[in-house]
């Protein structure tokens, strides 16, 4: 696979993605930018791709316990070489499918982070890595939260990014999963536009009520990132989740 090295964060971290097929842009920068982490926890991103949401996590929370999960392989073996590329310790990429994971994988992390396949129905693309970056399938949204509250410990916290248009179904797979203080974080491209993403962190097993957050507007009128979101997406500054 041709692939290109690409920098995030105003050059803090360093990402080698395909030339062709999928691609990180902002998603994955918003997505770290949401998770609520400390030093010393363990965290899980759940199809992590080539790795940039979990090295942009690990360059504004330094210390954590980050493995990347990835069924395809070729992204793996990008994911690992952005690791030794940032210079990251204790991170780790593991080939597999989600939806089937290692046994010794479940009930272990402290946080889940996962940006889902968005494509629910319609033609694929047609570079096969695109497709299964993109499409559902097998993997549709409820099968993809239940396999990711299963790798968090009691209490743990699940991070998402998914389309906005998707919220009633995310909601009902996290209430079906005994989850709670559900934190609800829309992303709008400028402000009196809706929103087109989502971000929802849900607690594992507890039962405090939902929170719908004042979200994030990403561009001014004229195109360019707002204030706040040049912060995050420039300056690794964290969401106000």
């Amino acid at each position: 696979m041709n692939a290109t090295t690409d920098r995030m964060l105003g050059g803090r971290v360093i990402v080698r993605q395909p030339e062709s097929g999928y691609r990180a842009a902002v998603d994955p920068i918003l997505l770290a930018a949401a998770v609520r982490a400390t030093p010393g926890q363990k965290v899980l991103d759940a199809g992590c791709g080539a790795g940039a949401a979990m090295f942009c996590l690990a360059a504004r929370v330094p210390g954590l316990a980050v493995t990347g999960l990835e069924f395809q392989h070729a992204y793996a073996v990008l994911a690992g070489e952005g690791i030794a590329l940032n210079k990251l310790s204790d991170t780790f990429i593991i080939t597999g499918d989600v939806l089937r994971p290692p046994p010794d994988m479940l009930n272990t992390f402290d946080i889940v982070l996962t940006n889902p396949p968005y494509g629910e129905s319609g033609t694929p693309p047609p570079d096969p890595g695109l497709a299964i970056a993109h499409m559902e399938g097998e993997a549709d949204v409820a099968a993809w939260i239940r396999a990711c509250l299963a790798f968090l410990k009691p209490k743990g916290r699940l991070v998402m990014i998914h389309r906005a248009d998707r919220l009633s179904d995310i909601l009902a797979a996290l209430h079906a999963g005994n989850t709670g203080d559900v934190r609800i974080f829309p992303i709008f491209p400028k402000a009196g536009e809706p929103a087109r993403r989502v971000i929802v962190d849900a607690g594992k097993g507890r039962r405090s009520p939902d929170t719908l957050l004042p979200g994030l507007v990403l561009h001014e009128a004229g195109g360019a990132y707002t204030m706040v979101a040049d912060g995050v997406l420039r300056n690794a500054a964290a969401l106000g989740i």
